[in-house]
């Protein structure tokens, strides 16, 4: 019991810091800034921008 306890106290206090400098890497980096901007991002349709028609047939323009 003390064996296993020897190794996995150390291995768990390891993993802790290692989520804890992911942690801190995300909010430094900025992957919490804007939390709300996918929620309203999902509500517009992309196939309504002008132009993405023109470029669709200037494609298949290409092909043949």
């Amino acid at each position: 019991m003390e064996d296993s306890l020897t190794l996995l106290i150390p291995i768990s206090v390891l993993l802790v810091f290692i989520i804890g400098a992911v942690f801190w890497w995300a909010i430094r980096s900025g992957q919490y800034d804007d939390l709300e901007g996918p929620a309203y991002r999902v509500l517009f349709d992309d196939r309504d921008e002008p132009g993405r028609e023109e470029k669709k047939g200037e494609g298949a323009a290409d092909e043949t």
